[in-house]
């Protein structure tokens, strides 16, 4: 009975630390961040750019045209088929509340951080809009 009371304390708390008003059901964010819809061809480039998400330099998409696709995340080659769009959001926004000893950066955390730059210090590390472009984009990769 104790875990059930605590349940959403927890879920509420994991809320607060980030950038905007989200509501977590279970494994996944089922609303688009900031109720706007994705463009997965802008959400490759942040996928790909280096002064954006950067995704490539842990992940491989087998349709991408990207040299030096890394290996230390999973493979994202069929994501689309596997996730919805809110567990693909859930785990771009804060992977760290999913899976807590993970090296993916929360990208749309600004609090309960470490080792942040000061001039990043309570900002996003990536922006409502790029985040809906990503997941746009990865909804696309089903094969």
């Amino acid at each position: 009975m104790l875990s059930l009371l605590l349940l959403p304390a927890c879920e509420q708390a994991r809320e607060d630390r980030l950038a905007g008003s989200i509501q977590i059901v279970g494994d996944s964010i089922p609303q688009p961040l900031d109720g706007k819809s994705g463009d997965p061809v802008r959400g490759q480039q942040v996928f790909v750019s280096r002064e954006d998400g950067h995704c490539v330099l842990c992940h491989q998409v087998g349709s991408l045209d990207a040299e030096f696709q890394g290996n230390v995340g999973p493979a994202l080659t069929g994501i689309g088929a596997r996730l919805t769009a809110g567990q693909i959001r859930y785990r771009i926004v804060d992977a760290q509340g999913i899976w807590p000893d993970t090296v993916m950066p929360s990208y749309y955390r600004t609090g309960d951080l470490r080792q942040v730059g000061n001039e990043y210090s309570g900002k996003p590390a990536l922006g409502a809009q790029q985040i809906e472009d990503i997941v746009a984009f990865l909804e696309t990769q089903t094969n």
